[in-house]
């Protein structure tokens, strides 16, 4: 995944950095703690601008976001149940976490989306339970855009000031994401089995 990774964003720039991070809050394998340090390595590098990575890293994830959120509202609460309550113990999810997830979201609704956007794996599945909660537009907007836009700037800047050392870390993270991996495969699996024995 690192060398995918490091060709997209040598290759494709600014536009490849957007396209990853929008992926990125698509499809959460791709991780953010990746791409954003090495967008800042190939900064300091003199291959993009930081500023611009940052923006275009920042444009990316809340559009990514934002694809999440409109589908959960066009949706609706009661669809989406109906949906979860079917095939919710393959996607690791149940109506119990839907309600908790929005019960949250009612009451802490800018706190949680500012705090969900600096936390691995929630910063994607926040998004569904604030379109079903109906948090309005703007506050999730702009909270996912204030959140993403830390979390993206403290990964960018770490991969600029690592500048040479990037490639001693990089060699250290890969094994590390296929250790994160297998076991988000594990956790998948465990609550897919848990949740067919209460069936």
């Amino acid at each position: 995944m690192i060398e995918w990774v490091t060709g997209v964003v040598e290759s494709a720039g600014l536009p490849g950095v957007f396209a990853l991070m929008f992926l990125e809050n698509l499809f959460p394998p791709i991780p953010s703690e990746l791409i954003m340090p090495l967008a800042g390595f190939v900064a300091a590098e003199g291959g993009m601008s930081l500023v611009l990575a940052i923006i275009c890293g920042t444009a990316g994830s809340v559009v990514g976001n934002g694809v999440w959120y409109e589908v959960a509202r066009r949706i609706g609460s009661t669809r989406i149940r109906r949906l979860v309550g079917r095939y919710g113990r393959w996607l690791a999810v149940s109506t119990e976490d839907l309600d908790k997830a929005e019960d949250k979201l009612r009451r802490h609704g800018p706190v949680a989306l500012f705090f969900g956007r600096l936390l691995p794996a929630v910063r994607t599945l926040i998004s569904i339970p604030a379109g079903l909660a109906g948090i309005p537009r703007a506050v999730f907007y702009l909270w996912t855009l204030v959140g993403s836009a830390l979390w993206v700037t403290v990964l960018t800047v770490a991969g600029y000031l690592l500048r040479d050392q990037y490639k001693k870390v990089e060699g250290a993270i890969e094994p590390l994401s296929y250790v994160v991996l297998a076991g988000l495969i594990g956790a998948y699996l465990w609550h897919v089995v848990r949740a067919r024995r209460r069936a």
